[in-house]
């Protein structure tokens, strides 16, 4: 028998080797280009199918209009555009921006004399169109940076204080994608140390702290390195890189620190180092199986929504799980068994030794605590329950509109001339409804009658209190149809669809009007519809820009978090049956989670929403609402992530139950054998996802603290003190019908 398993651990050490050897040599080839990944991402958010969108490809193909995506330079301390002297200094700059490589149109108080170019206080502001048939359009941002930075050195000798800045959606999302870089890279700077410390004291020794450390880095970057091919075929958000980098620590971390613990545990139980390898790769591999399967359905389940952001983190988290089991179940037992019992060495000299004594005084301390569990089911229910309500009944307090506020990043230059073009009294020009009307026969270029809907209904958006400007092709021809012969084709491709029969109306809200009231602004005139608004039957209306993309991607994630919800909730009850083979074990892993969930989506509304300790994370005073993508993004990971450690604690108790323990001893000597793990893991989670409170990104701060506070309430109250208590009050109904042998039932 002896000599039939050892050559049957013969053949699985080498074709262990074999897989690992492949695994380790594609690793090492795609770490190349997880270097240059972050170029391929887009911070521009898309919402397939939305009406922003059709908006925006109707100007791109059916007007083929040169502003479709818009810059704005801001210009301060020249003199008045309207004077000869600032028109001369300005002239240079138009002339400079009009022959960039990139720049498809540029429209200034030169072109136009219009007032609206002249800001309160003096200074003025470039309209420019962009495009980029190579990458996306915001690597134009830093040639647009070098040439006004150029242009203003020029200037300076003349004019001391002049000042030119970049600033609208496309060098916004250039300046949110740099902080979401410095966001990564400062929670690495914070994360790495800080886990290397709590996996010495966890493990004692340096070269078991390394190997989940190696293998969370791996994860992160293989899975940089294939989003960036995914990302030259479809649009995938910057966010990749903060999530990619937030799970990977955490996920892979934790797979590598439960088959690292297993394997110390056989070496201590007496197997040398390749019997205990195959040994921990049985019994973990399974645990991580079923719990990398829970992970994966959630972020499957985000694919389901056509926004480029969400999607993208669906992606990126299916990624970060599948490469960090694949890597704990290959290249780990393999590592393992070439280590043996030199996985021990390296201890350092401040960290307790780890031997079997102590992970026997460390089990009875966790044995006794859940016999005091097993005793009293419901007062533990009752207490570790109660604070937790209290909390999720925060949730009905939600509000997933986009938060108030100026949450931008402050340092970016795009941001201070947004602050600028506030004080000028020109914001609208960056947060401009566009507006599409269509008319089903007469032409808006060639029929008074169509000339004369489009002017009625320029001038109903104008006399809207809420609206600071309207510029369409009627007013820029001073509502003379005649005039169209005057106006340059620039112009007229911009307002004025390639056959007539559609324009654009452009709304530059006012000053007054907040992102909130635009939003519901967009909704009002969809909601009015066409015929309400023009007179003519048939007729059409689309309304974009950004208030509207905004509008666009609350709908839709409103709409669509229930089906993610039923998605994540149904995928993972039936990876749980089939891992469990309990029904009672799966429904109760699932009603904790939904637990765990709520009382973190409590603590984001107590602390984000109403700013009840804000200002520590740097937001003073709350936000009053939370980011649309953080609910059902936290909830797809949270759900996933919380079931790791259901699936420990169940594991061992189902273990120790057939291996001839009654319910009364299982439960005990389950929480002996994985409570020490899951608070180590816990410990590193919840580092990992604090680390990112602490960056410039708004929304990646509150997706960070979601989780944290979820991995925090689910390893202490919800796995130690509530599970094991369910636990004991349903006693052999937890593994009923096919969890537990009748054997094992009736000892």
């Amino acid at each position: 028998m002896a000599t039939i398993l050892y050559d049957m651990m013969s053949v699985m050490d080498v074709n262990r080797l074999w897989v690992s050897g492949i695994v380790l040599a594609a690793a090492i080839a795609l770490l190349p280009f997880s270097f240059h990944a972050e170029r391929h991402l887009e911070t521009a958010t898309r919402v397939e199918g939305s009406q922003a969108e059709t908006v925006r490809q109707e100007l791109a193909n059916r007007f083929r209009s040169p502003f479709v995506d818009q810059v704005v330079l801001v210009i301060q301390g020249l003199p008045p555009a309207d004077s000869e002297e600032g028109a001369q200094a300005l002239e240079p700059i138009v002339t400079a921006l009009r022959e960039q490589p990139g720049v498809s149109g540029v429209v200034s108080y030169l072109d136009s004399r219009d007032p609206i170019f002249l800001g309160r206080g003096g200074g003025t502001f470039v309209l420019m169109g962009v495009t980029s048939t190579d990458g996306p359009v915001e690597l134009l941002v830093p040639k647009l940076h070098q040439l006004a930075s150029s242009l203003e050195n020029q200037l300076r000798g003349r004019y001391p204080a002049v000042k030119l800045e970049l600033t609208g959606e496309i060098p916004l999302n250039f300046d949110i994608r740099k902080a979401s870089s410095d966001d990564v890279q400062r929670g690495e700077s914070l994360v790495i140390p800080a886990t290397l410390a709590l996996l010495l004291v966890a493990f004692g020794s340096l070269i078991a702290a390394l190997i989940p450390l190696a293998v969370g880095q791996l994860a992160i970057a293989t899975t940089m390195a294939i989003t960036g091919f995914l990302a030259q075929r479809w649009h995938l958000s910057i966010l990749v890189q903060n999530l990619a980098t937030m799970l990977g620590l955490g996920l892979g971390i934790d797979y590598a620190l439960l088959m690292v613990s297993r394997f110390r545990e056989a070496i201590s139980a007496g197997n040398d180092g390749p019997a205990a390898s195959v040994i921990a790769a049985r019994q973990a591999g399974r645990t991580l199986l079923i719990s990398a399967s829970t992970v994966a359905i959630g972020f499957l389940a985000l694919l389901t929504v056509p926004i480029s952001e969400i999607r993208s983190i669906g992606i990126a988290g299916f990624l970060v799980a599948g490469m960090s089991v694949l890597l704990t179940n290959t290249l780990v037992p393999t590592a393992l068994a070439l280590l043996g019992p030199r996985i021990n060495i390296g201890r350092l000299p401040f960290t307790p030794k780890l031997d079997a004594h102590r992970a026997e005084r460390t089990g009875i301390r966790w044995r006794q605590w859940g016999k005091v569990i097993v005793a009293h089911p419901w007062l533990a229910l009752f207490v570790a329950g109660t604070p937790l309500l209290l909390l999720a009944w925060q949730v009905r307090r939600l509000d997933t509109s986009v938060p108030r506020g100026d949450w931008l990043p402050p340092a970016a230059e795009s941001v201070h001339a947004l602050h600028t073009l506030r004080r000028m009294d020109r914001e609208g020009v960056v947060e401009s409804l566009r507006i599409i009307v269509e008319l089903p026969t007469d032409s808006i270029a060639q029929t008074d009658a169509g000339w004369n809907v489009l002017d009625r209904l320029t001038k109903r958006l104008a006399s809207d209190p809420r609206s600071g400007r309207v510029i369409s092709i009627t007013t820029i021809a001073e509502g003379n149809r005649s005039s169209l012969l005057d106006i340059s084709r620039e112009t007229r491709r911009t307002f004025l669809s390639s056959d007539g029969r559609a324009a654009l109306i452009e709304v530059l809200p006012a000053s007054s009007v907040s992102l909130r009231d635009q939003v519901n602004w967009v909704r009002e005139l969809r909601k009015t519809g066409a015929l309400a608004l023009t007179g003519v039957p048939s007729a059409t209306l689309l309304v974009g820009g950004i208030p509207a993309l905004n509008a666009d991607y609350e709908t839709i994630i409103r709409d669509r978090f229930p089906s993610v919800t039923a998605l994540v909730v149904g995928g993972t009850l039936l990876a749980l049956l089939c891992g469990f083979q309990s029904i009672f074990a799966a429904l109760k892993a699932i009603a904790l989670n939904l637990f765990s969930v709520a009382a973190s989506f409590g603590a984001l509304v107590f602390v984000f929403q109403n700013g009840h300790g804000s200002r520590f994370l740097g937001v003073p005073g709350g936000t009053g609402s939370v980011f649309p993508l953080v609910p059902i993004v936290a909830f797809a990971i949270v759900f996933g992530l919380s079931m790791d450690y259901e699936v420990f604690l169940v594991a061992r108790v189902l273990e120790a139950r057939r291996s001839g323990l009654s319910e009364m001893d299982a439960i005990p000597e389950g929480l002996a054998r994985t409570a020490g793990l899951i608070t180590s893991a816990a410990a590193i989670m919840i580092v990992v996802f604090a680390a990112f409170t602490f960056g410039g990104f708004l929304v990646v701060k509150m997706i960070g603290f979601t989780l944290a506070v979820a991995v925090l309430i689910d390893a202490t109250l919800v796995r130690i003190v509530i599970g094991p208590a369910l636990l004991r009050i349903a006693g052999d109904w937890n593994w009923w019908p096919g969890g537990l042998p009748k054997r094992a039932r009736r000892a």
